[in-house]
C-alpha cells in the first residue's frame, strides 16, 4: 500500500506553500508522490464553455476529459455527504506513485505533520497531537514530545518524509 502523509493546518498557515516547496524536492529524492487535496470551497476543475464543461453539465455523472500530457475524472457527488479519503487513494494508480501527500483531512486517523506558524492568531495548545501525528512543522521552537521540524526548510523536511517513508517501508 502507498504511504499517506496529510499536511494538516489551519487556514492561512502555508500548507499550499509548503507543499509547492516539497513536490519537487521529493521528486529531486526519487519519490513519485501523488497529491489530494481537500477544499471547503465549491470548486470546478472545467472551464465553462468548453465543451466538456457543457456535457459534464448536462448530466453526465462522471466525465473523463484526456490529451496526450494528462487526463482527469470529474465525478458529480451531491448527494455525498462526507469525502472519504481512501476511496479518493484508491481511484489513484498506485503503480506511478511512492507516496500519496493530502492537503487537510486534517481529522482523518492517517499520519500527518501539523503545520504551527506563529502570528496567524493560534496558540500551541489549540494543536491536536493525537496518535497520528508524526511531527510538527513551525517558524517557532516548540517544546512538544513529536519531532519539530523548521518549516521555513523545506529542504529539511523533505528528507524528515523520506526517511519517514524508508522507515514505513521496512515496518
Amino acid at each position: 500500500m502507498i504511504p499517506l502523509l496529510a499536511v494538516a493546518a489551519w487556514s492561512g498557515t502555508g500548507k499550499t506553500t509548503l507543499l509547492k516547496a516539497l513536490i519537487p524536492l521529493l521528486c529531486a529524492q526519487g519519490i513519485r508522490p501523488g497529491l489530494i487535496k481537500h477544499t471547503h470551497h465549491n470548486m470546478d476543475v472545467d472551464i465553462p464553455g468548453k465543451d466538456s464543461y457543457e456535457l459534464r453539465k448536462a448530466g453526465a455523472a462522471q466525465t473523463i476529459v484526456a490529451s496526450a500530457q494528462r487526463w482527469a475524472l470529474m465525478t458529480e457527488t451531491p448527494e455525498e455527504n462526507e469525502l472519504d479519503l481512501h476511496y479518493l487513494v484508491s481511484r489513484l494508480d498506485p503503480s506511478t506513485l511512492d507516496l500519496v501527500l493530502v492537503e487537510g483531512f486534517k481529522h482523518e486517523a492517517v499520519p500527518k505533520i501539523l503545520l504551527f506558524r506563529s502570528g496567524t492568531g493560534h496558540r500551541i495548545e489549540e494543536l491536536t497531537l493525537d496518535a497520528h501525528v508524526i511531527a510538527v512543522a513551525s517558524d517557532i521552537a516548540l517544546p512538544l514530545s513529536v519531532p519539530v521540524l523548521d518549516l521555513n526548510n523545506p529542504a529539511a523536511i523533505a528528507l524528515f518524509i523520506k526517511t519517514w517513508i524508508a522507515a514505513a517501508n521496512t515496518a
